[in-house]
């Protein structure tokens, strides 16, 4: 999972109220909302709970927010969310991303005789379009969306340009959003067409689903998710398998060392972790399993905070990747190339 999408929370220095508000309507919700409030009162100062409270009214499905100095830096909108609510030094991250998913960037395109529809989904967009992504120049707004507008005019065109147009605009998107996966559905010739006029780069991103027309989305939707599931199985067994034959950091300690060194490609995660760790200020990578360690490296006042946020901190702001596996029993590094 790339974290791009959450480096603006720390490039704003907390400490961080982190809300969870479950899909709820009326009174509930505002019950729900309230006794979350209580447990941060005394702890979060006014502005920022009242920046929360405005944002939390503003939908009934699930809510996940992020907000410090009277700001809310972040909020997402999800299918399902538990109620937790944290004031800490840095956001409260892992339930989200757990939540999401691993997802990547990726573009998906029907094609027929008659036109394209292209859909582009950033690594900041959630798994399922349940909300658009708006930092992304391309996002979803309904089936079809730009791409619709876009693409039917082109419906008396000869397939062959027609082609050679849509693999143009792919091509380009591949290239400017750095998209890993073009699942591509449609007609045979349709399909066949295309790919022979994509560039290398996108060609070989290709994974084609065998169901969806432009009128009918629901069967191409499932198998778009069952493609991006066995593509990100792959992508985590590929990870796994090389932490393994290169003896990657295992633990906190060896982890956070690494991350320091700015030498981790990704980092590795069974789900939470709640055990403490030390973290400083003045950097994403001040992060330590002891504070008298943080103060050699110049680190004038650590703070505790969870192991997972403060990793999770280090990984995105040192580029690194973030995956979570039941197959690993504490936290673990994969090695950048040298």
């Amino acid at each position: 999972m790339r974290l791009d999408f959450i480096r603006p929370l720390y490039e704003r220095r907390g400490p961080y109220a982190s809300v969870y508000l479950a899909a709820l309507t009326g009174r509930e919700r505002e019950k729900h909302w309230r006794d979350l409030r209580a447990q941060l009162r005394g702890e979060v100062d006014p502005d920022t709970l009242d920046a929360l409270e405005r944002e939390a009214a503003g939908s009934a499905a699930a809510r996940v927010m992020f907000a410090t100095h009277g700001d809310v830096v972040l909020a997402e909108t999800l299918a399902e969310a538990p109620e937790l609510a944290a004031y800490s030094p840095l956001p409260l991250v892992t339930p989200l991303l757990m939540l999401r998913g691993e997802n990547l960037p990726h573009l998906r395109a029907i094609v027929d005789h008659a036109g394209t529809e292209l859909t582009v989904f950033g690594s900041g967009s959630p798994r399922r379009p349940t909300v658009a992504a708006a930092s992304w120049p391309l996002h979803r707004t309904s089936w079809g969306g730009w791409s619709r507008k876009r693409y039917e005019c082109r419906v008396e065109e000869p397939w062959e340009e027609s082609a050679k147009t849509v693999a143009h605009e792919i091509d380009e998107q591949v290239r400017r959003l750095g998209l890993e996966l073009v699942v591509v559905a449609g007609d045979p010739k349709s399909r066949s067409l295309l790919c022979d006029h994509l560039g290398t780069k996108s060609v070989d991103r290709v994974m084609m689903v065998e169901h969806g027309s432009r009128a009918d989305h629901e069967q191409f939707e499932r198998d778009v998710e069952t493609a991006l599931d066995s593509y990100l199985d792959r992508r985590r067994a590929e990870l796994l398998d090389r932490y393994r034959e290169t003896g990657g950091p295992t633990g906190l300690a060896e982890v956070a060392h690494a991350l320091r060194e700015g030498r981790v490609h990704a980092v590795l995660m069974p789900g939470e972790v709640t055990k403490p760790m030390w973290i400083g200020g003045g950097g994403g990578t001040q992060l330590a399993t002891a504070p008298e360690e943080l103060r050699g490296w110049g680190v004038d006042d650590p703070v505790p905070e969870r192991a997972d946020s403060a990793l999770t901190r280090a990984a995105t702001m040192t580029d690194a990747e973030l995956w979570f596996s039941q197959e690993i029993s504490d936290a673990a590094a994969v090695i950048r190339y040298l």
